[in-house]
């Protein structure tokens, strides 16, 4: 059966195409076929743009009216040609959609020289053909080409942020490290590099994820981690990054104890207040740990010979306050693990399903375990997942207490949400054990 073919090739010149790819391509570090396919769909917007100049008396075109057109670049010729897909019909009501079954044999005669037979060209209906649809350089128009210039500098931008999506969604929830560039606001622009080679790229510290002890100058160097990698369009830098997260803590750990790299240690949750509710209260973190290698002491791997491991972190973190516990799956043992350096007497888990214990602790102990400002026992509620209430040893009264736990079962559900982890290993929650 004789296929349809396209007229003959027609281009608008672009005069030093290759070059100018080439220089977009370094300026913008994108590769140059990512520089081709924004520059293609900005051509093809321009064509748009020429194409409904000519029917300003019809109706709207529909959003997808220009789905079945491409533009092709002609990087030895420097041009660029249009081309349509256009459906074989009997006879044509959408032009940029449709060509008629006579003038695809005029075309075939012409090109064959020889007649085509009519039961042929009826099984042609219904088949679609490529047609070179290119303009004139003088008809596609002064407003098309700025339209054109002005789509590939958003082709561009988008492509920039694709690009950077796929490179750094692989690196959420873990730490890079990042360069103070400017200020926005209240915000810390950083630069940070993937180490895969790729040029360095901006992201965004909000003030609510800086550290109140951190001094962010122009030109300095911090460890930060990757919370999220922004889709879309938005203007502004596409990684979103924290210096407060727990998950920070977790990597500087993981990177400073070899034991935990080689999975013989193992994070089981943090709690974590980077940024207390009073000035006159420092940064703190609570980290329970724990292994299943009997000659293996999770804390000491994590605090290191005379706190050389611990210390790297600290320091990292400008001076905060980090205790390191010893993870048990037994409440009561990881309760009173969680409020070191406290000296506890006894743990009564006094609602096991609400999640509520009473901490016994001598009177000299009382100020140490609940903190200053509260700060100690609330990590350590939010570090096991428990409600937990310091009382005096000498002045507990079990009648009264349990009285008063009675009156509180109502806001049970309230404590599950306020006192969980901000960093939790699955395999380590309490209902596996």
């Amino acid at each position: 059966m004789p296929k349809a073919k396209q007229p003959k090739k027609s281009n608008v010149s672009l005069p030093q195409l290759r070059s100018m790819i080439e220089e977009i391509s370094r300026d913008r570090n994108l590769p140059t076929s990512a520089v081709q396919t924004a520059l293609r769909e900005a051509l093809l917007k321009g064509y748009e743009r020429y194409r409904r100049s000519q029917h300003l008396d019809q109706m709207q075109f529909e959003e997808d009216h220009f789905d079945n057109f491409d533009v092709f670049l002609n990087l030895d010729e420097e041009a660029f040609q249009v081309v349509a897909t256009k459906t074989i019909v009997i006879e044509v009501t959408d032009e940029d959609k449709e060509i008629s079954i006579d003038d695809v044999k005029n075309s075939l005669q012409q090109e064959s020289l020889e007649e085509v037979s009519e039961e042929k060209l009826q099984e042609l209906i219904g088949d679609s053909v490529v047609l070179d649809v290119t303009p004139e350089r003088e008809d596609f128009g002064r407003m098309a080409a700025i339209q054109a210039k002005q789509v590939l500098a958003q082709k561009l931008r988008d492509q920039q942020r694709r690009i950077i999506q796929e490179e750094f969604e692989q690196f959420e929830g873990t730490a890079l490290i990042g360069k103070v560039l400017r200020f926005e606001r209240q915000s810390v622009i950083l630069s940070v590099n993937s180490s895969l080679g790729q040029p360095d790229v901006e992201a965004e510290l909000p003030q609510k994820e800086q550290l109140p002890n951190d001094n962010y100058r122009i030109g300095r160097t911090f460890k930060v981690f990757l919370k999220k990698v922004r889709e879309g369009s938005q203007r502004g830098p596409q990684l979103l990054v924290s210096r407060g997260a727990a998950g920070l803590v977790v990597e500087l750990f993981a990177n400073e104890v070899p034991e935990i790299e080689e999975e013989l240690v193992r994070i089981v949750a943090v709690a974590r207040e980077a940024s207390p509710p009073s000035r006159h209260v420092g940064p703190r973190t609570k980290i329970a740990v724990d292994t299943l290698e009997g000659d293996v002491d999770p804390v000491g791997a994590c605090i290191g010979a005379r706190g050389s491991r611990i210390q790297v972190v600290v320091g990292e973190l400008q001076g905060e306050k980090i205790d390191v516990i010893r993870w048990s799956p037994d409440p009561s043992t990881y309760i009173s693990n969680a409020l070191s350096p406290a000296r506890i007497d006894e743990v009564r888990l006094v609602n096991p399903d609400g999640r509520q214990a009473h901490v016994l602790v001598p009177e000299d102990q009382l100020s140490l375990a609940i903190g200053k400002e509260g700060q100690n026992v609330r990590l350590a509620a939010r570090l096991t997942g428990w409600k937990i209430d310091i009382k005096d040893v000498n002045k507990y009264d079990p009648v009264a207490a349990m009285a008063e736990v009675e009156s509180q079962r109502q806001y049970d559900s309230e404590y599950q949400s306020r006192y969980q982890p901000d960093y939790q290993d699955a395999g380590y929650a309490d209902e596996n054990y």
